[in-house]
């Protein structure tokens, strides 16, 4: 059982959204923004940076969205989905925008298919919590 999801059970209020759903993407942004950095990471090691220039911003910019939204996401106390609903839909855009450019790299460097996929797996995750919540 994830982090997220003991921190949800042990919370002593109810929420109008499923506790399992709601881990999930909580886990799915973390995993997100470490795979981001790690990429970049992974980028900058390359022998042409310059090619990958694109994907490294994108990648900062979407562990920023990503680490942002999961802090937020998290925080059930006085919820507002004023605050929440625009942050999920800036993930599931800048995953979508980095997991593009991610796969267009991902064939010569095994580090951009896996963001990739987590680009994905998080850009699902959002837009399945942002559905729950209308």
């Amino acid at each position: 059982m994830s982090y997220a999801r003991q921190m949800l059970d042990s919370y002593r209020r109810s929420f109008n959204i499923d506790a399992g759903l709601l881990a999930a993407t909580i886990d799915a942004l973390n995993d997100c923004a470490k795979s981001y950095t790690a990429d970049v990471d992974a980028d900058l090691a390359e022998q042409h940076v310059p090619e990958l220039i694109k994907c490294i911003r994108l990648c900062l910019d979407c562990a920023d969205v990503c680490a942002a939204t999961a802090t937020i996401t998290s925080r059930l106390a006085e919820y507002d989905s004023k605050i929440t609903k625009p942050l999920l839909e800036a993930c599931v855009a800048t995953c979508r925008d980095c997991g593009d450019e991610c796969e267009q790299h991902s064939k010569m460097h095994e580090h951009c298919r896996v963001c990739a996929e987590a680009c994905r797996r998080c850009e699902l995750a959002c837009q399945q919590l942002l559905a729950a919540m209308n």
